[in-house]
């Protein structure tokens, strides 16, 4: 028998208000969750579903050219079976960037595959790591205003933050300082740059954030600046991750090439899980450590976020909390933290509730 084909790609925009905005990196905020989600149905009705999160300020993505994408691949996906991965994958593969497009057809495929089988993504991909430590995005804001969030945030069970820095150097070492205060050696930090410092100000802004108790500094440098990151990534001021730097296996393989980086982060919104499993693989075989993070996902983005992070090649904090900046989401049931961690197990039975996707569908 065989087994049954792609016959529809579609995504459905939505919105959903976030409790504040989320700033980061020079210039850029994120003041509502506008994203797609996709869908694929396949001939014997079996239906796969997936978030994708456009950053036009990131990616050059919107949710016309989401939207766009979907379609204009749907021709070549209609018709193939969808046990015949690598005839997907050529499909996928036929168009360059679009990048959250692409990880959220993955996904979606991932997921339709799963339930044709009898099964959900919970039998293909949870990993071995069934417990996971998750980070919070705390984005640039008033310091007594970031101040609260992490407040808010810590009393809902998360034990880890990731500081948006950037803009003004010794504004962002005071808040930091602040939350090292507030919350003492019980709640990790680390610093999310955004590629805004440059690599004459970088060694001892590193030394600086070192000395506030950081764990490590997300892509400190442009991305365009490949010699100067991997100097300073020689320099061994603090450790570095890569986000900015490896949208792509082929990117990655680059960054592997030079040194640049300690800490791989990898996104299910961009990476989908095809190339999210390949790039921690790869990134593990040379020693380096992993992580999962958010392009501020909802609820659905977090589950399959969380379900890559359970691989056994992540082991730092991974970005699972930005439920936690929303006021409402398409879910029937919220995700809940406990002293620092997400049971990803308990997600099993989470569903996108059809009364919310119409309420907020676009």
């Amino acid at each position: 028998m065989s087994a049954p084909t792609v016959a529809r790609v579609e995504g459905v925009p939505f919105r959903l208000p976030l409790t504040s905005a989320l700033a980061w990196g020079a210039h850029s905020a994120l003041s509502v969750a506008e994203h797609v989600l996709v869908r694929v149905t396949l001939s014997d009705g079996t239906v796969g579903l997936a978030e994708a999160t456009p950053r036009p300020t990131i990616y050059g993505e919107t949710t016309a050219s989401v939207l766009g994408i979907l379609a204009h691949l749907e021709a070549g996906l209609r018709g193939l079976e969808i046990t015949d991965t690598a005839a997907l994958e050529r499909v996928r593969g036929s168009v360059t960037n679009n990048h959250t497009a692409r990880g959220a057809l993955d996904m979606a495929l991932h997921d339709a595959r799963a339930r044709a089988a009898g099964g959900t993504l919970f039998d293909t991909l949870l990993g071995p790591n069934t417990r996971v430590r998750v980070s919070f995005i705390l984005g640039i804001a008033a310091p007594d205003e970031m101040l609260a969030e992490a407040r808010r945030v810590v009393a809902a069970g998360v034990r880890c933050l990731k500081v948006k820095v950037g803009r003004e150097h010794e504004r962002d070492l005071r808040v930091i300082r602040a939350l090292r205060d507030e919350f003492g050696p019980d709640v990790l930090l680390y610093a999310d740059s955004n590629e805004t410092l440059s690599p004459e100000s970088a060694p001892a802004a590193l030394d600086a954030m070192r000395a506030a108790g950081l764990m490590y500094v997300e892509e400190p440098l442009p991305a365009r600046n490949l010699r100067a990151r991997a100097t300073l990534h020689a320099l061994g001021r603090l450790p570095v991750v890569a986000d900015d730097s490896c949208f792509t296996p082929a990117d990655l393989e680059r960054e592997l090439d030079f040194d640049t980086f300690d800490v791989l982060n990898v996104k299910t919104a961009r990476n989908g899980f095809t190339d999210g499993l390949n790039m921690l693989a790869r990134a593990a075989a040379h020693g380096k450590r992993g992580m999962v993070g958010s392009q501020a996902s909802t609820g659905l983005g977090t589950i399959h976020a969380a379900l890559l992070s359970t691989q056994a090649e992540v082991t730092e904090p991974c970005e699972l909390s930005f439920v936690l900046k929303l006021q409402d989401d398409l879910l029937d049931a919220p995700i809940t933290f406990r002293d620092g961690w997400l049971d990803v197990t308990a997600l099993r039975d989470h569903r996108i509730d059809p009364a919310r996707l119409d309420r907020y569908r676009l």
